[in-house]
């Protein structure tokens, strides 16, 4: 007599089994902005990966103060759109001083560039 061969059953575990790597999600960042600006400013300095971190979380805290602020003002005037005004007034709002003019002046000239 032949002996039957037992058809290979498949071995049923609780995990699934990949053999592909996790891709890690990738961040947003300003990190290469910032960089840029620092080698306009500083070409000889660098930035290490933490002060690059603080420097991140700064802009991303100005940036969403920036976007609250603008939208109080939409709101307040009784608008639906969110124009560079607004944009303009929430910026004299949160930053002092000269900072802000800077911040105001740079601003325009990057809406002028980017109509024409």
């Amino acid at each position: 007599m032949k002996a039957k061969k037992a058809a290979a059953k498949p071995s049923v575990t609780s995990e699934p089994k990949d053999d592909k790597k996790k891709v890690k999600k990738r961040g947003e960042t300003f990190s290469l902005y910032i960089y840029r600006v620092l080698k306009q400013v500083h070409p000889d300095i660098g930035i290490s990966k933490k002060s690059m971190n603080i420097m991140n979380s700064f802009i991303n805290d100005i940036f969403e103060k920036v976007c609250v602020e603008s939208s109080k003002l939409v709101r307040y005037g009784n608008k639906r759109t969110l124009s560079s005004r607004e944009v303009q007034t929430s910026v004299r709002l949160i930053l002092p001083g000269e900072l802000a003019k800077h911040a105001v002046s740079e601003g325009t000239k990057a809406v002028t560039k980017f109509t024409s």
